[in-house]
């Protein structure tokens, strides 16, 4: 009888216990939970304008009819963060369209980004893309890129996006 008293009670505390541990477990997983929710995620808007000397003013593309060779195409990318948190190694990459040529030196942005360019359309960026180049007497020679030859133009910042900031980045194109 005793044996069965004290199986009884063993039987009792345990239940006590694993009820305990299931409790405590569940308000740590509520802090964990509630500190991951405070912390806030990034949300960002990245809107494209772009916009074409007609005489003396910009005009938005959209506004602007066709554009004719020799024009040059002024593209700003805007990015927003509507989230609560801090976008980290934040970074945006804007297209070199086809039929256009990026004009050289004309990258720039908000915030001291770094700036890398593409000529295999998006697989590798470099801050000078490199290209072989055969020479007059038949020898290979690594040398940089034209810039017509260039797909894509990626900026990268070092400081976060916080939650509630923009930042702008802008680039040149011609229209070949």
């Amino acid at each position: 009888m005793n044996t069965l008293k004290n199986k009884s009670r063993a039987l009792a505390i345990a239940v006590v216990v694993l009820v305990a541990a299931s409790a405590a477990a569940a308000v740590a997983q509520k802090q964990f939970a509630a500190r991951a929710a405070s912390a806030g995620r990034p949300e960002i808007k990245v809107t494209l304008a772009g916009s074409v000397a007609r005489g003396t003013e910009r005009v938005a593309l959209d506004k602007a009819g066709a554009v004719h060779p020799g024009d040059v195409l002024d593209w700003t990318i805007n990015s927003s963060n509507e989230g609560d948190g801090a976008a980290r190694q934040y970074k945006t990459t804007g297209q070199i369209p086809a039929g256009t040529a990026f004009v050289r030196g004309s990258a720039s942005s908000d915030g001291g980004a770094s700036v890398t360019y593409s000529i295999d359309n998006g697989k590798s960026f470099s801050a000078e893309p490199m290209i072989d180049e055969k020479q007059p007497d038949g020898a290979v020679r690594r040398v940089a890129a034209p810039a017509s030859m260039y797909t894509q133009v990626r900026y990268e910042w070092s400081d976060p996006l916080a939650a509630g900031s923009s930042l702008s980045a802008s680039y040149k194109v011609r229209v070949k």
